[in-house]
Parts: C-alpha cells; sequence; structure tokens
C-alpha cells in the first residue's frame, strides 16, 4: 500500500558528505513513522535512525550520532538522511521503511516496519 524509493547514494571519499532522500506513495504520510536502516556486505541489517510522523522526536544509533541528521518534508511526501563526515565504515546499502504509527512515537525495531524500499549503496573510501 505504501512504495518507498531512495534516492542520493553514490562514490565518496572519507569526510565527504551525502543527502539521501525516501520517497513515499500514500494519502497520509504524516501518520507513518519512518526509518533508516542499513547493511554493509555479509552482515545483519541495522538500524540507523528513526523520525515520528510530525518530525518532532528522533533517535539515531551511537555510531553516527552528531554526523547525520533525519528529518521529514511531510508536504513532499520525503524522508531525508543528511550524511556528515562520512567514514568507510558508513560503506552499506542504506534502506528506508515506514511503520503505521498514529501516535507520536519513534521505533527502532527491524521487524515493526511494515514497508521497504530497494536501498541506495552508499561508498565511502579511504
Amino acid at each position: 500500500q505504501v512504495q518507498l524509493v531512495e534516492s542520493g547514494g553514490g562514490l565518496v571519499q572519507a569526510g565527504a558528505s551525502l543527502r539521501l532522500s525516501c520517497a513515499a506513495s500514500g494519502r497520509t504520510f504524516r501518520s507513518y513513522g519512518m526509518g533508516w536502516f542499513r547493511q554493509a556486505p555479509g552482515k545483519e541489517r541495522e538500524f540507523v535512525a528513526a523520525i515520528s510522523g510530525s518530525g518532532g522526536s528522533t533517535y539515531y544509533v551511537d555510531s553516527v550520532k552528531g554526523r547525520f541528521t533525519i528529518s521529514r518534508d511531510n508536504a513532499k511526501n520525503t524522508v531525508y538522511l543528511q550524511m556528515n563526515s562520512l567514514k568507510p565504515e558508513d560503506t552499506a546499502v542504506y534502506y528506508c521503511a515506514a511503520k503505521y504509527l498514529p501516535r507520536q512515537v519513534v521505533v527502532t525495531t527491524l521487524r515493526e516496519y511494515d514497508y521497504w524500499g530497494q536501498g541506495t549503496q552508499v561508498t565511502v573510501s579511504s
């Protein structure tokens, strides 16, 4: 019922910045909590950041705090992940996810999310 399309990935050098975008379908985008996850080669998919439907609450994994910022523009049905000071260990496929949440809370558990995009590749060279 909800389609998600990520964009903005690419190949950059350490210390550079990228902004990922996730465009969502639907007329009730504000009712969905959104999250970003990533999966490196040979590793399990992990939580990166989440934001509540109104954008009032955010949460980050410790490894990206101070470097990444999640935001959303509900008028454009779009969620963003601004990534600064990128490190080689940030290399992964980044996925956007959505969960219907009428209450203004954030969700960090992968299994809670109902909809997923196909992912966008981020590669950081040293």
